[in-house]
């Protein structure tokens, strides 16, 4: 008993090692990454992208495979992907504090969210079923022609809501009516896109049931309401309970917030659209807590962002190898897929945004925010990858593709936002 109670405190010390060597590298690494980034004119979360693929087989893996090896296959990768998910839901929790949903009272304002968020959806959608179906016998030919390409539709599709939070906060356009249509737009794009995973998931396994998906619809509805209208109420008077005159965040109630995210990621776990869903919408009913939102951004986020940000982008980098591309052939395959992408979730939000009365300017910014995939979409092809309906090949192109989608939104930001009224704020 005491010889197995010394191997069980060895194996926690070195899994321990390894862990904290883990974050001490990505840590650093983040903090490098994002201050290149704003150097060259990037936000800071292009930089800790691009970092996070760096460390993965892509780079550090192909020049140092025994230095990659050590550091991140020498113990269980489980507690690195516990917390970069971990962080996530903060991050999402975090994105919902941030805006002001009181613009959304202006009747085009919801026209055009309800447009943007539907046109950037349908768009890229329909061209990734196209571009799906022509390549799957050659790309993906060990695969279900029909499953692969549902599943390189619902990629093209999707918006990657943290990452552009993160870059309306980087330019200051979360409390304008811009910044607020483009979140919306892209909290219902991806809302209807998981649940759309989820579809695509279930006929790809032979099992779905259209009682059940509307079930789950249903449920994630008024999974909405109640939180909007039940524990919205109950959480405002604990704040206003708890919390001083002054802007500080008592520890009774961030604890009580805290366990509220959980239980709010818990939820919509279970209701099969993702746990940062969950943080996100615990986000947007207290966004309007003045003071509560002072308190967290001052004590809270900056922790976030340096801790456990650069955590889920490494995560999903060792996952991902950009060298699997070996011939011009798929080369062209890339090239075509990235365009596609592009022109659908571009253009859709363009077109939409133009029908809704914005301007030109205002129009290309949309556009630009609305295409940001980031590596969020990484989660519908590991999925997709996992249940073999694509092939390594079209996995490593849409990881390239969401990479070019996020490295080009700021430079048009850059282009579109002086032309639109807004000005460019300094770089953080």
């Amino acid at each position: 008993m005491q010889a197995t109670h010394t191997l069980s405190v060895h194996a926690t010390e070195a899994l321990l090692f390894f862990v904290l060597l883990q974050l001490a590298i990505i840590v650093l690494a983040g903090r490098i990454g994002g201050e290149v980034a704003v150097r060259v004119k990037q936000t800071a979360a292009v930089g800790e992208i691009i970092v996070g693929i760096l460390l993965g087989p892509s780079l550090l893996g192909l020049l140092a495979p025994q230095v990659f090896g050590y550091v991140f296959h020498s113990a269980s990768g489980m507690p690195l992907q516990i917390l970069s998910q971990l962080g996530l839901i903060l991050l999402m929790f975090q994105i919902g504090l941030e805006f002001d949903f009181g613009h959304l009272g202006a009747k085009h304002n919801r026209r055009a969210v309800l447009w943007v968020g539907v046109a950037s959806l349908a768009a890229p959608f329909v061209l990734g079923l196209g571009f799906g179906w022509i390549s799957a016998p050659e790309l993906s030919p060990q695969a279900s022609h029909l499953a692969s390409t549902l599943f390189v539709a619902a990629a093209f599709s999707i918006t990657a809501l943290p990452i552009l939070g993160r870059i309306l906060i980087d330019f200051e356009l979360t409390r304008t009516p811009i910044g607020v249509i483009a979140i919306s737009a892209a909290a219902i794009n991806d809302v209807v896109g998981w649940l759309l995973l989820a579809l695509v998931t279930t006929l790809t396994l032979s099992h779905f049931e259209p009682l059940a998906f509307a079930l789950k619809v249903t449920l994630v509805l008024g999974f909405m309401l109640l939180w909007m209208y039940g524990l919205r109420p109950l959480m405002r008077r604990l704040i206003h309970h708890l919390q001083s005159a002054d802007h500080d965040l008592p520890p009774h109630l961030l604890g009580i917030v805290l366990a509220m995210v959980f239980v709010s990621a818990m939820a919509t776990y279970q209701l099969g659209i993702f746990a940062i869903f969950g943080g996100f919408i615990m986000g947007v009913i207290l966004h309007d807590e003045t003071r509560f939102v002072h308190a967290w951004k001052a004590q809270i986020n900056p922790f976030v962002l340096v801790f456990f940000l650069p955590i889920f982008f490494t995560y999903t980098g060792l996952r991902t190898d950009i060298g699997g591309l070996s011939s011009a052939a798929l080369w062209g395959w890339c090239a075509l897929l990235v365009l596609l992408a592009t022109v659908g979730k571009f253009g859709g939000a363009y077109l939409a945004a133009r029908v809704c009365g914005l301007d030109h300017a205002e129009s290309g910014v949309m556009g630009a925010l609305m295409n940001t995939r980031a590596l969020m979409e990484l989660i519908i092809i590991n999925v997709g990858y996992d249940l073999g309906a694509i092939s390594r090949n079209v996995f490593t192109m849409l990881v390239l593709m969401a990479i070019f989608s996020t490295v080009i939104t700021a430079p048009l930001l850059r282009l579109w936002l002086p032309r639109a009224g807004y000005a460019i704020p300094p770089p953080r």
